[in-house]
């Protein structure tokens, strides 16, 4: 099928539909994976739009792409607004991608109507924040704060064995042919997002403004007991991984609902070996993902949990081994920002209200080094990461709306 064309008339739900096209799926879903080839045509699209808007654009080194109106008294203060280009697998048609055309409609407009900014605005489509085809989350943000370098990308593969690295140079990137991607301009970053929750829908607000960014940390976790026989292995002579495992989710979860300002706790993902009916497993993995936006709660959390796993391991005879493999810190987003998002949400006669974001986003990773704030609108029924996904029309435009006013605040 031929891909739709656009003029810069076209509406945001135009736009969401327009990028849709760019790795679609029969179902409705939308597959744009970091550095494949319906990436590369959906980041040099979106290129092509930022410059039918009259923006400056440009690439980076690991693939972000940028459209720059500059300011006119203070050019070298960047404010920057957008999201992530890339998706889950078959996911939906509103994740990142919202963020990043919204950014582009909203300074369009500023310039259609105001001309040029006081302060530089950037439009920016982030290369990855989903970790979806490499085992790593936030390559695109990550890049940009100077988190990571492109060293960083030698070790990671696909399911092919493709080295994140191989791939970027695949698609022309990571060679000094273009811009480095650490910047030390930017004076605030302003992310659009869909909720991906329930709260907005069930409160009927139009808005949330993001208060912080819960921390994350996630873990797998090992336990290795005595394989044995199900019909003669006596209940009190058993050392079964499996019984342990489920005493253990049991009260891990037991634990979170008791905390004040609801941590959250996932074990989604458990195996055990040889994973026989009629036989005792020997060995049993599962993994544990908590979240909260204090950092001395999940700390508390952790040092409590890994107690309770050695504990009732010894009382069972197994052997436990925890390893932690992701920590992300919780980020407050800057109150200068929020107070503006706030004021301009009123002005406007939008009804909002205060959130914590429980899932990581692009604006986590810039909110370590720069100043930073989030705006949610609603998900219908809470669905993300699933061809599902819809947010209205309506919503769309408000979020639209409140960025766009949001913006004239900041830049002009």
């Amino acid at each position: 099928m031929e891909k739709q064309k656009l003029s810069v008339k076209n509406s945001i739900t135009d736009y969401i539909e327009w990028l849709a096209q760019y790795g679609a799926s029969a179902d409705g879903g939308v597959t744009r994976l970091l550095y494949t080839k319906e990436w590369m045509d959906a980041q040099l699209a979106v290129e092509t739009e930022m410059s039918a808007f009259g923006l400056d654009t440009r690439f980076d080194d690991v693939g972000n792409v940028f459209g720059r109106l500059s300011g006119t008294q203070s050019p070298d203060e960047v404010i920057v607004t957008g999201s992530h280009i890339d998706t889950v697998i078959n996911g939906g048609k509103y994740d990142g991608a919202y963020g990043v055309l919204a950014a582009m409609l909203a300074i369009k407009r500023l310039k259609e109507t105001y001309g040029a900014p006081k302060k530089t605005l950037e439009a920016v489509s982030l290369c990855e924040e989903e970790g979806s085809r490499f085992p790593m989350t936030y390559w695109g943000s990550g890049n940009l704060t100077g988190v990571f370098s492109l060293q960083d990308g030698a070790e990671p593969r696909d399911e092919s064995g493709v080295s994140l690295q191989h791939a970027m140079h695949e698609n022309g990137f990571g060679k000094g042919v273009f811009q480095a991607a650490y910047r030390t301009d930017i004076s605030a970053f302003v992310e659009l997002h869909i909720e991906q929750g329930q709260t907005l829908e069930m409160s009927g607000r139009d808005l949330g403004i993001v208060t912080s960014i819960a921390g994350q940390r996630r873990y797998l976790v090992t336990l290795e007991g005595e394989c044995n026989h199900a019909g003669t292995t006596s209940m009190k002579w058993r050392k079964d991984p499996l019984a342990a495992s489920s005493r253990i989710i049991h009260e891990l979860l037991l634990r979170s609902e008791e905390l004040p300002d609801e941590l959250r706790l996932t074990c989604g993902k458990i195996t055990a070996e040889p994973n026989v009916a009629n036989v005792i497993p020997g060995r049993v993995q599962f993994s544990i993902d908590i979240r909260h936006q204090h950092q001395h709660v999940l700390e508390q959390f952790h040092q409590d949990m890994v107690a309770l796993i050695n504990g009732i391991c010894l009382q069972k005879g197994i052997r436990a081994v925890i390893d932690e493999y992701m920590r992300i810190e919780p980020v407050p987003m800057d109150e200068r920002l929020k107070a503006a998002a706030f004021e301009t949400a009123l002005e406007n006669g939008f009804s909002c209200e205060e959130m914590v974001s429980g899932a990581g986003h692009d604006a986590q990773m810039i909110g370590r080094r720069y100043p930073a704030c989030m705006l949610f609108v609603p998900s219908r029924g809470g669905v993300s990461h699933s061809p599902k996904e819809y947010t209205s029309a309506r919503q769309l435009e408000i979020g639209v709306r409140a960025l766009t006013d949001l913006l004239y605040k900041l830049a002009y």
